[in-house]
């Protein structure tokens, strides 16, 4: 049996079940007024930067309640996942970070993914749907496309961060207008 007798120092940030000083437990450790976060199916979370505190969330749910452009929700020192909603006909947009590898995953909709050396050459095209994954290598130019008959919901991971802390881009303009003030190693279309 695993042994930890600090593992319940986390219990603010974990999902049932857990363990609680080595002994496997039905229900979660609880308190009066108990900052523990149960993330279950149907439920939701708040949307916001978590920063780089410890957390347990499903992060398909989040991703299918997001109705933003880009909303962060952990920026930690060495990577960052924003949470992403593509209108019907819209898409990320040509980018391309220098120094930042990103994965993203498709969680709801379907889309194509495009990537090249060359921003007006995107050689690499493929179609994406629910649970397919997107690798992008830093230096690589790329965009997604929803080309579906619902918003595409997906999430990023950036290594190294890529965005600000707490950044929300409500829609894909308020992108364009923050980042044309910062670029954080974006090199693309913002």
């Amino acid at each position: 049996m695993y042994n930890n007798s600090n593992l319940h120092r986390y219990s603010p940030y974990l999902n049932q079940p857990m363990y609680n000083n080595g002994m496997y437990s039905d229900q979660a450790h609880y308190t009066p007024n108990s900052s523990i976060q149960h993330f279950q199916k149907g439920n939701e979370i708040g949307l916001i930067d978590y920063g780089s505190r410890p957390l347990v969330f499903n992060i398909n749910e989040a991703t299918k309640q997001n109705n933003t452009f880009r909303t962060a929700i952990w920026t930690g020192s060495q990577f960052q996942i924003t949470l992403m909603s593509i209108v019907v006909g819209e898409d990320i947009g040509i980018e391309m970070h220098p120094a930042v590898d990103q994965f993203l995953r498709i969680e709801q909709g379907q889309g194509i993914a495009q990537m090249g050396t060359n921003k007006n050459h995107l050689n690499f095209e493929r179609y994406v749907y629910d649970d397919s994954a997107i690798v992008i290598p830093a230096g690589t130019w790329h965009n997604v496309i929803n080309t579906g008959t619902i918003p595409l919901k997906l999430y990023s991971i950036y290594a190294p961060p890529n965005h600000p802390f707490n950044t929300v881009h409500v829609t894909k303009g308020d992108a364009m207008a923050a980042e044309s003030h910062y670029h954080n190693g974006n090199m693309g279309s913002f």
